[in-house]
């Protein structure tokens, strides 16, 4: 019986199902053969976390700002000895930088709050491993993880300039470009010689307004 109560011819839903899979035996498949052949994934696919050690600071904010506290960072401060300075300057030194990766979510958190770009996203989605514990990853096998990075995309010319490109061209242009910009005066019209000027338009008259009576000198119709 069919939903409506109407009486179904027999053999009808086999029926159906056959013809189903006749259209499909018509069609060319789809399927990929991973891993002979590679997936062709998104440009902003996440991935594996890439660290550049270089432009870490240990700053701590990517371990702060985890939600799942899967971030692990150690460092000591060294004195740098600066030439013409009056004491020796401190600065951080990673000792260890690693992430488990068996918890991270890939909330991508760690990598926008990081003010030097030292965590990258990369493609990379085969490190799977057949001990969890082997999913922490130290430094030095997340800077391996640099070399597939992808470049970032083109700037957009009609889009506005970055940061770094609005500051380049302030300091080429010099610190007197922005106040001779704003001080010029604009330039005069040019004319074709023989084409008459434009005649300028005439002067708006002004009415003066009227003299209001005094109150110490009467009006006309005081003595009435």
């Amino acid at each position: 019986m069919s939903e409506n109560g109407e009486r179904m011819m027999p053999g009808k839903g086999l029926l159906d199902g056959l013809a189903v899979t006749l259209k499909t035996l018509t069609r060319r498949a789809g399927t990929q053969q991973y891993p002979d052949v590679q997936p062709d994934l998104p440009p902003r696919s996440r991935g594996v976390i890439a660290l550049s050690e270089e432009n870490c600071t240990v700053c701590m904010l990517c371990a702060r700002e985890c939600p799942d506290w899967c971030i692990y960072i150690d460092s000591h401060k060294e004195e740098v000895v600066v030439p013409g300075a009056a004491r020796a300057r401190q600065r951080n030194v990673l000792d260890r930088f690693d992430i488990d990766f068996s918890l991270c979510m890939y909330c991508g958190i760690c990598i926008e709050v990081c003010p030097f770009d030292a965590l990258h996203w990369t493609p990379e989605f085969e490190y799977a491993e057949t001990d969890v514990l082997d999913l922490l990853h130290d430094k030095n096998r997340l800077g391996e993880w640099m070399r597939t990075v992808p470049p970032p995309p083109a700037h957009d010319v009609l889009g506005e300039p970055s940061k770094e490109e609005a500051t380049a061209a302030r300091k080429a242009a010099g610190p007197g470009a922005a106040t001779a910009a704003k001080t010029a005066r604009p330039a005069a019209v040019r004319t074709t010689p023989g084409t008459p000027a434009a005649p300028a338009p005439p002067p708006t008259p002004v009415t003066p307004p009227e003299p209001r009576p005094s109150a110490e000198e009467p009006g006309p119709e005081a003595g009435r």
